[in-house]
C-alpha cells in the first residue's frame, strides 16, 4: 500500500480536531470527506478508517510513540507512523518519518499488549469500572470487541417493501448484503459502502440501524391502532420502526428535549412514508403531564454512558468522564420515575440503553420496581446483549407491565 500525501494530511488534520479541539470524530470525518471531490471511495475509506483506528487506539499508539497530550503536529505524525508500521505499511521518505524506529515500535507493541488497558486503549477509570461491574473475563472480551469496526446494518422499512425485495434492489445497485437470521428486518452489508446515495434509500426502503437496536421496538409488543409514546426519541430510528410495526395505524408521540433531533425525524418520517407520528419537544413538564395515564405503550430509550456502542463512537472513550456516568444514572432514575406515569393501567413499557453496565440496566429496573413510582409495575422479561457474544452493539432492554388497579 502506498501512502498519498494529501490523504495523510487529511488524517492528521482530523486527528488534530478530534484530540486537541475536542470535536466529535464522526462530524470531523464527514467534513474531511468533502474536502476533495476527486477522491474516490477507496481514498475516502482510507481517511475514515485510518482516522477512526488512530482514535480507537490513541492510548496504545501514544505509549508506543512516547508522546503526551496535547499532541502537536509532529506528535500526530508519530502516532500515524506507529499505525502504519503496525499495519506493515512502508513509510515514504517524508520529513515526518525520518528516524522512525520501526523495529522498536514492534517491540514496544508486543510488550504493551500484555496490559489490557493499554492494549485495548481505555482510560484507567473505565477499565476499573468495567471489571467491577462485569468481572475481568467478560470485560476483557467485551472491550476487545468494542475496538473492532462495526458492521453496517440496514433495517428494512416494511411499510414500503420486504427484506427479499430490498436485498435484490440493493444488489441491482451493486450493494451485496447478507440476511441475519435472528433479526427479522436486518440486512448486513458485505462490504462498506455509502448506502445513502442509493435510490433504495432515497425511496425510503431502509434505514441504517444496528441489529441490537432493531430488537427494541419488537420488544415493546406494539399493535396497530395503539397510542404509543417514544419519550427519548432523538432522531427517531426506533420511532420509525415502531410506526412500521404499527402499519402506520394508531398514534406515536415522539418526544425529546432537543428540537433539532425531532426535525431530523420529520425528514426521515417523510422519506419512510410514515404519517402517524406527532412530535413534541419536552421544554417543560407540561407535555409529559398531559399524557399521564394515556399511553398503551411507552418506550424509554434512556440516556446512558454509551459503553455498548464504543465501536461506533470510539472518541467517547476519551470524552466520557466518571462523573458523567454517576450523573446519568441519576437522570435514568428520574426518567423512569416521571415518564412511567404516562402509561395507562394494563399498558407496557420498555426501558432500554446502549450500555453494558448492570448499574445502568438491571440495577435501575430493580431500584424502580422497589420505588413508590414502580410499585404498580412488574418485570415481564429483559434482554442483555453483549457485543462479544452477539457481534452487534451492546444493549439492554426490559419489558415492564403496569398492573390494572
Amino acid at each position: 500500500m502506498r501512502l498519498h500525501r494529501n490523504l495523510c494530511f487529511a488524517v492528521i488534520d482530523g486527528l488534530h480536531k478530534i484530540f486537541n479541539e475536542n470535536e466529535y470524530a464522526d462530524k470531523v470525518v464527514q467534513s474531511l470527506l468533502k474536502r476533495d471531490k476527486r477522491w474516490g471511495s477507496r481514498d475516502r475509506g482510507f481517511i475514515a478508517e485510518t482516522t477512526y483506528e488512530i482514535v480507537r487506539y490513541k492510548r496504545l499508539y501514544a505509549e508506543i510513540a512516547d508522546v503526551k497530550e496535547p499532541f502537536d503536529r509532529d506528535n500526530l505524525w508519530r502516532l500515524f507512523a506507529v499505525w502504519a508500521t503496525l499495519k506493515g505499511i512502508s513509510l515514504p521518505d517524508w520529513k515526518y518519518f525520518t528516524d522512525t524506529p520501526t523495529r522498536k515500535i514492534k517491540g514496544r507493541f508486543d510488550e504493551l499488549s500484555k496490559i489490557r488497558k493499554i492494549k485495548e486503549s481505555i482510560p484507567d477509570w473505565m477499565d476499573e469500572l468495567g471489571i467491577s461491574e462485569l468481572g475481568e473475563s467478560t470485560w476483557s472480551k467485551e472491550v476487545e470487541k468494542q475496538n473492532e469496526q462495526a458492521d453496517v446494518i440496514l433495517r428494512t422499512n416494511t411499510l414500503k417493501t420486504n427484506k427479499k425485495d430490498l436485498q435484490q434492489r440493493l444488489a441491482s445497485e451493486d450493494i451485496e448484503t447478507d440476511v441475519l437470521p435472528d433479526h427479522p428486518y436486518a440486512l448486513k452489508l458485505k462490504e462498506r459502502a455509502n448506502v445513502f446515495k442509493t435510490e433504495a434509500f432515497k425511496d425510503g426502503w431502509f434505514e441504517v440501524q444496528d441489529a441490537s437496536s432493531q430488537l427494541v421496538a419488537d420488544f415493546l409488543d406494539v399493535k396497530p391502532g395503539m397510542k404509543v409514546v417514544d419519550v427519548c426519541a432523538g432522531a427517531g430510528g426506533k420511532t420509525l420502526h415502531l410506526a412500521a410495526l404499527m402499519e402506520n395505524k394508531g398514534q406515536i408521540y415522539a418526544m425529546d428535549i432537543y428540537e433539532s433531533k425531532l426535525k431530523k425525524l420529520k425528514i426521515r418520517a417523510r422519506r419512510n412514508g410514515v404519517h402517524n407520528i406527532e412530535m413534541k419537544v419536552i421544554d417543560s413538564t407540561k407535555p409529559i403531564k398531559k399524557l399521564y395515564g394515556k399511553a398503551d405503550r411507552l418506550l424509554i430509550d434512556a440516556p446512558c454512558s454509551g459503553l455498548g456502542v464504543l465501536r461506533r463512537n470510539p472518541d467517547a472513550k476519551w470524552k466520557l468522564q466518571p462523573e458523567f456516568i454517576e450523573n446519568i444514572k441519576k437522570t435514568q432514575e428520574d426518567v423512569l420515575e416521571n415518564y412511567s406515569k404516562m402509561l395507562k393501567d394494563g399498558g407496557k413499557m420498555v426501558y432500554a440503553t446502549c450500555s453494558v453496565l448492570p448499574s445502568e440496566n438491571e440495577k435501575q429496573i430493580e431500584k424502580f420496581l422497589n420505588s413508590e413510582a414502580g410499585k404498580s409495575f412488574k418485570l415481564i422479561k429483559d434482554k442483555k446483549i453483549l457485543a462479544h457474544k452477539s457481534g452487534f452493539d451492546g444493549f439492554y432492554m426490559a419489558l415492564l407491565e403496569k398492573n390494572n388497579n
